[in-house]
């Protein structure tokens, strides 16, 4: 830290800040020596920044010896005589160079003492810092790569990527019908024909198992595959391990002497094994989804699932799910007693008679 060197910029340091201002320096060399900060070498423009850059910066540098440059930016490379303003002074660069090899003491005194160097010079004036252990952190090229990090969006949590996919697809809440698609309410993505006819023919009775898919890069709601007639101990089979699906199963089966036809909507996502745009799709979508098999299509479902793999399908699963359990013996509430030693209780009379007898 800088107040703990208790180094600062010398006389001669100082006044140098002063010329800076006049647009005659395009880079100058600080070192510290006999604790204080002072001038090593200055080098004035002689085109536009970026092509002076290179050759003045990188002959700078000394092995195993820390140092500071400053380097001024143009504003247009097509002017080098124009250089960047900010506050009615330059736009500059601060470079602390502190190679690996350099001795540790070393290190260590320029990284307390840069805050001092910035605050003699002018903070407002530095609009970059770069550190560099190789010539390669500090050259043009790692200069740009610096630049266009730093303006770079920080990096998002898990979360905050979720929401952010949420929000690209609320685009609308409306159902419209096209030659070729049934658009989805409340996404943007359409259901292909072929997808819709195959809820049809299950609407009338002509399949027993329909999947559905999201083709992300074509964005519309294709149909994965088909079933006239399938049996529960097959349907595991159906719901792939890497990918999610929309299943849409009639499950014919009989319960305490009646005969169901119990539509079940099963939504599949293997958890983390998919991006996580593909799961805010499908799970942005499912809404939807059952909304044109409800409202369009017209088929009522009896039960929506959301399961991670296929092994979860059995039959005593769906009928749990179809026909949940009842418990008809369920133990009465026992009203807790009250408080002990609450006080006297009140006593009662009986009415005196006329004999002033009670």
């Amino acid at each position: 830290m800088s107040h703990q060197t208790g180094i600062t910029a010398n006389k001669e340091l100082l006044n140098f800040f002063g010329r800076c201002r006049n647009g005659s320096v395009r880079l100058f060399k600080v070192v510290i020596e006999d604790e204080a900060l002072h001038l090593n070498d200055w080098k004035p423009p002689k085109g536009s920044w970026e092509d002076d850059y290179d050759s003045l910066v990188l002959p700078m540098v000394v092995d195993q010896q820390p140092c500071y440059i400053l380097y001024r930016y143009d504003t247009d490379s097509a002017k080098p005589k124009l250089d960047s303003q900010s506050n009615g002074g330059y736009e500059w660069v601060l470079i602390s160079w502190s190679p690996d090899d350099s001795p540790t003491r070393q290190k260590m005194l320029y990284a307390s003492t840069k805050a001092t160097l910035k605050r003699d010079f002018g903070a407002a004036q530095i609009k970059d810092e770069l550190f560099g252990t190789i010539k390669d952190d500090i050259n043009l090229n790692g200069l740009k790569k610096h630049r266009t990090s730093s303006a770079a969006p920080a990096p998002l949590t898990e979360r905050e990527e979720e929401m952010n996919e949420i929000k690209k697809l609320e685009v609308g809440v409306d159902i419209g019908v096209d030659s070729k698609h049934q658009t989805l309410a409340g996404v943007a993505f359409p259901i292909v024909s072929d997808g819709l006819a195959a809820l049809n023919k299950f609407a009338k009775g002509e399949l027993q198992y329909v999947q559905l898919r999201i083709d992300i890069g074509a964005e519309e709601i294709q149909l994965a595959s088909q079933a006239a007639s399938l049996q529960v101990v097959d349907l595991p089979a159906r719901v792939p391990d890497n990918a999610a699906r929309y299943h849409i199963y009639r499950y014919d089966h009989n319960y305490e002497g009646d005969f169901y036809h119990s539509v079940v909507f099963i939504y599949s996502m293997p958890g983390y094994a998919c991006p996580i745009k593909e799961r805010m799709l499908y799970s942005s979508s499912k809404n939807p989804i059952t909304y044109l098999i409800e409202n369009t299509v017209n088929v009522g479902i009896t039960k929506k699932l959301e399961i991670s793999e296929g092994a979860e399908l059995t039959e005593e699963f769906l009928l749990d799910e179809i026909h949940p359990k009842r418990n008809l013996h369920r133990p009465k509430f026992a009203k807790p007693k009250g408080p002990a030693n609450r006080g006297a209780k009140r006593l009662t009379k009986a009415p005196v008679g006329k004999g002033g007898e009670a």
